[in-house]
């Protein structure tokens, strides 16, 4: 059987759905609350969720409170042979937990199922658009996926659980672990959950670009190589392009042009990947258009983390809605 753990904060109507596409499925719920001040908390008791309310002593974080989650079932005495890890603002899709079940049961090394996430309004914003692109990926063997996964509680206790201190990409932190211990990942080709970004404003974009940042730089101090190749994306155009483009602007305007036109280059390229992947040309561009400026609160994010880091800071959370 399986057991769901939700984490929250201040979902509100997307948590109640959430709650309610897992208990139509009949799987029992473990809830995770960080410091919400809606109704979150009263909503998931009346679910009949096991509701564990995180202390303001420690950064909130995705990972703590998932850890939480899988704390509090163990306390319980009666762990499950699968935790499906949910966050709040998503539904799950009728007849997922069954499927992820079998497959896991099916192959016995497997220590993971992930399937497919799409938005649930990609038409309200660019935003949310480019989240319906992002979350679709091929289905097979795979290195890491997003927070939403089953997984079998013996690889989630063998491979440590997850990193309370990993702000962000804390998944792909546990998965790095996962596999590390022995244990397979694979995507279904089925559709697992509909979320909801609730991303209509550039500030919340750029807060999100910001954290995505932040996780390249923690995730890939602590298991190097990872997110190598997206580090030095956004060294070279979230921070050395940047500061050339000032310098020529001040002192040389062939320096100047030729920064812009490196620019013009990459932005070109991402449309024409992006159009290969399947997206119509107009999408593409726009979301290209967004691709080629994230490279600066990536950096802006990278930056943090090493700031923190150097500092023996704690690593807060950043929040976009």
């Amino acid at each position: 059987m399986t057991t769901a753990i939700v984490i929250g904060r201040n979902e509100g109507a997307r948590l109640v759905a959430c709650l309610k596409s897992l208990t139509d499925q009949g799987v029992e719920i473990v809830y995770v609350d960080s410091g919400s001040w809606d109704t979150s908390v009263a909503e998931a008791r009346k679910a009949g969720a096991l509701v564990v309310e995180l202390e303001r002593d420690a950064p909130f974080t995705a990972a703590r409170a998932r850890q939480a989650g899988f704390d509090a079932l163990a306390q319980t005495g009666d762990l499950p042979e699968f935790v499906m890890f949910v966050d709040g603002d998503c539904v799950v899709v009728p007849g997922w937990i069954a499927a992820g079940e079998a497959a896991l049961r099916e192959t016995p090394d497997l220590g993971l199922v992930t399937g497919w996430r799409a938005e649930l309004y990609p038409q309200r914003s660019v935003y949310n658009a480019m989240c319906e692109f992002e979350w679709r990926r091929p289905a097979g063997v795979i290195t890491a996926c997003g927070g939403d996964m089953m997984v079998r509680t013996d690889a989630f206790q063998q491979a440590g659980g997850f990193d309370a201190t990993v702000i962000a990409a804390e998944d792909d932190e546990f998965c790095v672990r996962l596999a590390k211990a022995g244990w397979g990942l694979m995507r279904l080709p089925l559709e697992m959950t509909r979320h909801d970004a609730a991303m209509l404003r550039f500030g919340q974009w750029w807060q999100r670009a910001k954290r995505t940042g932040h996780g390249f730089a923690q995730v890939g101090w602590m298991h190097p190589p990872y997110f190598r190749r997206e580090q030095v994306r956004a060294v070279v155009y979230g921070l050395i392009l940047p500061v050339l483009l000032v310098v020529g602007l001040f002192s040389s305007p062939l320096l100047f042009l030729g920064v812009v036109a490196l620019y013009g280059m990459n932005y070109v390229r991402t449309s024409k990947g992006l159009i290969a992947d399947g997206l119509p040309g107009w999408e593409a561009r726009r979301h290209a258009r967004l691709l080629t400026l994230s490279k600066l609160p990536n950096m802006m994010g990278m930056i943090l983390f090493h700031w923190r880091r150097l500092q023996g800071r704690a690593m807060q959370i950043i929040e976009y809605k």
